[in-house]
């Protein structure tokens, strides 16, 4: 297991989910703390979870600082873009720029925590749950934070991404493909089906609510 343990998918994703942390503090209007808060829950807090489910000691990040210190300069690099700048980075109104930051970086958690999963020896189908739970537990985290309901909670297919995503890579290296093609279709796959979620408005079925309820 221990190569897929060595895909640097994971690492990518800190950088990327740092940087959606950070576009929304801007969008906040936080200080410099929020910043970096803000950037560093979105991009650890998934993985943290998953070491802890897994009984990973010490935590990925308190045994290599370097993630946290990516999502600080990250957060730090979007602060002193000021507000112009980051208002034209962030795709104006619609915050285009924040979905596929996010789409990106569920579909790199999902492969890379399913990964450090498989290679701490839990069994497949458990290896899945937390991917999904690497890809979704920072975002959740920082939409707290921030004030907003997590996506997690919208209609929109999220969860079901990254859940697909981790399962393709699963069900791959299950079928005997080496790890990193069995990764790599694991991201089209969750990345795919994220986008066109974005790009055609796909969501769940919902269920009605009752009269009178909110």
């Amino acid at each position: 297991m221990g190569p897929i343990a060595s895909i640097p998918f994971e690492t990518v994703g800190v950088a990327v989910f740092a940087l959606t942390g950070a576009l929304v503090a801007a969008r906040r209007g936080m200080d410099p703390f929020g910043f970096a808060l803000l950037a560093t829950v979105t991009g650890v807090g998934g993985g943290t979870l998953r070491d802890l489910l897994i009984g990973t000691r010490p935590v990925f990040w308190v045994g290599d600082p370097g993630d946290v210190l990516v999502c600080i300069l990250v957060a730090g690099g979007v602060f002193l873009l000021g507000p112009g700048r980051v208002a034209a980075l962030d795709g104006g109104r619609r915050g285009r720029i924040l979905l596929w930051g996010d789409a990106l970086g569920l579909a790199l958690f999902a492969v890379g925590g399913t990964g450090k999963a498989l290679a701490a020896g839990v069994p497949a189908l458990s290896a899945v749950a937390l991917g999904t739970v690497t890809a979704t537990f920072g975002g959740i985290i920082r939409d707290i934070l921030a004030g907003t309901t997590p996506l997690v909670l919208h209609r929109e297919i999220y969860v079901t991404a990254a859940a697909l995503g981790a399962a393709v890579m699963v069900g791959l290296l299950a079928l005997g493909l080496q790890p990193f093609p069995s990764a790599a279709a694991g991201f089209a796959a969750a990345f795919g089906l994220r986008a066109l979620a974005i790009l055609r408005g796909w969501s769940l079925p919902v269920f009605p609510e009752r009269d009178g309820e909110a």
